[in-house]
């Protein structure tokens, strides 16, 4: 029997009540590190080993690291980047930042050293966690405002070895009694316009994501949970680190370089993985599987977010594996907003129903909510009382947090309509951003890398519609003089984005034109472009 069984009466009993003081670290982790056999996390990678974590331990590595970063002088309200693939150090990493107050801010690892030194000037931060692949990353980077250079799994010059100085370290640490509106964490989240901005979140984000965990992951004590997740992307945070965690329930990770399809159901076949949480691509991919091959006999919940999973896909793993994928909608901004819950009537295709705590709603330009079936901006109402789990401002630019609200509502940047029982059903972007298989990727980010190299002269960048990652980046290029456009130079210049930024963001498309459509005032009308993208034929 699921956590909630009866939706409406569950909302309607809903109170967030968060207390003055919170620490994610002492009133949870600890909480559950009481239970001393109580498992937190199980660990795997593709070379045969593992490691299985208690929660006790968990706690006690944390608050040795704690005790690692005081000696260096790191202090409560500073920010540690953390750079890390799926190591089990990556769950300590945060656990320690949380412990001691300092403001975790996690990145993935195909950032590019433009991205880093970027992200270490706008956050000033004092910590640097990363393994010995992504270290050299920083060597060229001044050092500025960091005091701490941690490398994890390996050595690197000018770097304290992880390991040692944890192992070291005291286990007794007291944990910071922080306010429950005190910086916790901060994620870069790309916009229109721009670098990417810092998304802060505060501590009692931890203790709202127990509707992330509790209502839609359906998790308890008794679970082994499994988020696909990249570590540097917020949805780590929902259902990697505090869903399960809330709930009590431990985490399943598989370290691996490659995505390989049969070996992920392998994985699902032969460990006891009771719940499973995927990016819809994931899923797309399964699916071309023999599912038929396989047997999941732990299994029992299946959950899907980054973008609308399409119909066809649920039906089949359902045909295969007895489950429906339930949908969830939110945001790096946001816990979880909306979901396919188990005790609702699934809608394929839809994003199901606002979650106990969240007033979810499609309003028009002047706030107002709109009927059935009319198409609007999804919102989050935030008066009279703020909801769970929103963030607490885009740190440094007063301008983006302003325009992040309309009236009395929090706008998520999306469009959808309600259907006469409440089902939310997503249409796309207000704005420019593109969604790719999970990656939030904003256009100004590709533009300024291919603006960078000599054959092009102007650019836009728009989404296009992608059967198997549902959209992907796509590139106009107006060429310089003197340049032809030809298979060689689109090559050449994916390179070039992969190199110069994140090789997530680079353009899988590209169509050179003479012109790009502008505004009188001379602003490129991505809109344009965009509509008549997604209005072709597909082939």
């Amino acid at each position: 029997m699921p956590n909630m069984t009866d939706y409406e009466s569950e909302r309607q009993r809903f109170e967030w009540n968060p207390p003055a003081r919170f620490n994610f670290a002492r009133d949870v982790i600890d909480k559950w590190a009481a239970q001393p056999s109580l498992r937190a996390l199980y660990w795997i990678d593709d070379h045969g080993h593992e490691v299985q974590m208690t929660y006790a331990q968990m706690a006690e590595r944390s608050r040795r690291l704690c005790n690692v970063l005081a000696a260096a002088g790191v202090r409560r309200g500073d920010t540690a980047i953390i750079l890390l693939p799926r190591l089990v150090a990556w769950w300590e990493v945060l656990t320690a930042c949380l412990r001691m107050g300092v403001v975790a801010s996690p990145g993935t690892t195909q950032l590019a050293p433009k991205d880093l030194a970027y992200r270490i000037e706008a956050s000033r931060a004092t910590v640097l966690i990363t393994d010995p692949r992504n270290a050299s990353k920083f060597d060229e980077i001044p050092a500025g405002t960091v005091k701490a250079r941690l490398v994890v799994g390996g050595q690197h010059a000018g770097w304290a070895d992880y390991e040692s100085a944890v192992a070291a370290a005291s286990p007794d640490f007291t944990a910071a009694d922080t306010a429950a509106d005190e910086d916790a964490l901060c994620y870069f989240t790309s916009g229109t316009t721009g670098y990417p901005k810092m998304a802060i979140q505060p501590q009692s984000y931890g203790l709202a994501h127990r509707i992330t965990g509790h209502y839609w992951l359906d998790l308890r004590p008794e679970d082994l949970h499994w988020n696909m997740s990249d570590t540097g992307w917020a949805k780590a945070a929902w259902s990697s680190y505090f869903g399960p965690w809330t709930c009590g329930a431990a985490i399943f990770v598989h370290h691996t370089e490659t995505f390989v399809p049969k070996r992920l159901l392998d994985i699902l076949s032969q460990y006891p993985i009771t719940t499973f949480c995927g990016a819809p691509t994931i899923y797309r991919m399964l699916v071309l599987e023999d599912l038929a091959a396989w047997k999941f006999p732990h299994l029992r919940h299946c959950v899907g977010a980054g973008e609308p999973l399409n119909p066809e896909v649920i039906d089949t793993w359902q045909q295969a594996t007895g489950h429906v994928i339930r949908d969830g909608y939110g945001q790096t901004e946001s816990v979880l907003l909306c979901a396919s819950f188990p005790c609702l009537e699934p809608r394929f295709g839809s994003m199901g129903k606002p979650s106990p705590g969240i007033d979810l709603a499609v309003i028009d330009d002047d706030g107002a909510r709109l009927p059935p079936e009319r198409e609007g901006d999804v919102a989050v109402r935030v008066k009279p009382q703020r909801p769970p789990g929103l963030f607490s401002e885009y740190r440094g630019d007063e301008e983006r947090t302003a325009r992040a609200f309309r009236g009395d509502w929090y706008l998520t940047g999306d469009r959808a309509y309600v259907d006469e029982d409440g089902y939310f059903w997503f249409v796309g972007r207000a704005d420019d951003v593109i969604l790719s298989a999970g990656y939030r990727i904003g256009p100004f980010e590709v533009e300024s890398a291919l603006i960078e190299h000599p054959a092009v002269a102007e650019s836009a960048v728009v989404s296009s519609p992608d059967e198997m990652r549902g959209e992907v980046v796509k590139a106009f290029i107006v060429l310089a003089p003197g340049c032809t456009g030809d298979d060689a130079l689109v090559r050449e210049l994916q390179e070039h984005v992969k190199t110069v930024t994140a090789p997530y963001k680079y353009p899988r498309k590209i169509e050179f034109v003479d012109t790009l459509p502008k505004t009188v005032s001379g602003k490129i009308r991505r809109i344009e472009l965009r509509e008549r993208e997604w209005a072709r034929p597909k082939a």
